[in-house]
């Protein structure tokens, strides 16, 4: 069957969404509400009746056409109802338009790559299993993460499950180490209240002896998956180590679902281990890029 390149105008979003929705690999990512506001411009490609689907993040700069990975989406790439193979995923590489001259994306965890115009870099993310009892699941922990959580309640600090947004927005914009930008705190207001709303994630916060928010993190769910979205810390949440403690409890109040657990990774070996000191285990996923125009700035 022929890959056809869509313009969003022209993309059946239910029929998206269904392919989405039912994809072994989907990913709260791909879904056409969360793509129309973190790359407002995205076309698709796809195969028949969205048997198999594949979103463009398309921009423009200096007249030059690109793909990008869009701001709070970690993978994307192909994906489909039916046989996944790195046959198919390199068909769908195969047909991206000639007129992107650049292209910097990654790829979800499921697609495999071997196309020869790409160059293929291994990006890594951390995955931790909630199947089992929370008691098992803490039997993993290291000892480090196990002291920084007592650290965490000798310091007073107590979780709450629903912080809000406002809040939650104000303390990633005031800690946050690079400045965020008001296209991505305005993605923010948008994914956040959705997701809630839909009872595909919440705002975990950590609080003080005084009742002030000291950290927070926004954790989204599909497809049976977890995701550490984005998390934000005072310089008083990060001595109490109160990130710990949101992560154990999130881990408590989830134990013995059919649930993982995916942490975002970090290539930085200091984020990692925090991850890896729960018992999260490495995925690989891949990064691909290619570029037809030397001067032009591959990691835009």
């Amino acid at each position: 069957m022929s890959i056809n390149y869509v313009k969003q105008s022209k993309i059946d979003k239910v029929k998206w969404d269904k392919c989405i929705n039912s994809s072994v690999n989907g990913i709260v990512y791909a879904y056409s509400w969360y793509l129309d506001i973190v790359s407002p411009n995205w076309d698709a490609l796809i195969i028949g009746d969205y048997e198999a689907v594949m979103p463009i993040t398309g921009k423009k700069k200096y007249g030059i056409s690109y793909i990008y990975q869009p701001v709070y989406s970690q993978q994307l790439g192909v994906f489909t109802t039916g046989i996944l193979n790195e046959k198919l995923v390199n068909d769908f590489l195969s047909a991206i338009p000639k007129f992107f001259k650049v292209i910097n994306i990654k790829l979800n965890s499921y697609n495999k790559v071997s196309h020869k115009s790409f160059s293929i870099h291994e990006k890594v993310t951390y995955e931790l299993d909630l199947i089992s009892g929370y008691n098992t699941l803490r039997s993993h922990y290291s000892s480090n993460t196990v002291r920084n959580i007592k650290k965490a309640k000798n310091e007073n600090i107590h979780i709450a499950k629903h912080t809000g947004l406002k809040d939650f927005l104000t303390l990633v914009n005031e800690t946050s180490n690079i400045p965020v930008s008001i296209f991505e705190l305005n993605c923010l207001r948008k994914i956040i209240p959705f997701a809630v709303r839909y009872n595909m994630g919440n705002i975990y916060g950590a609080y003080n002896s005084n009742n002030q928010l000291v950290a927070a993190a926004f954790i989204i769910k599909s497809h049976n998956k977890a995701i550490y979205h984005l998390a934000a810390s005072t310089d008083e949440g990060k001595e109490s180590r109160a990130m710990f403690s949101i992560i154990d409890s999130y881990i408590y109040d989830n134990a013995e679902k059919n649930l993982t657990l995916d942490f975002e990774g970090s290539m930085i070996e200091g984020i990692a281990r925090f991850y890896k000191g729960f018992g999260a285990q490495p995925v690989k996923y891949l990064n691909i890029r290619r570029s037809r125009i030397p001067f032009f700035n591959i990691s835009i």
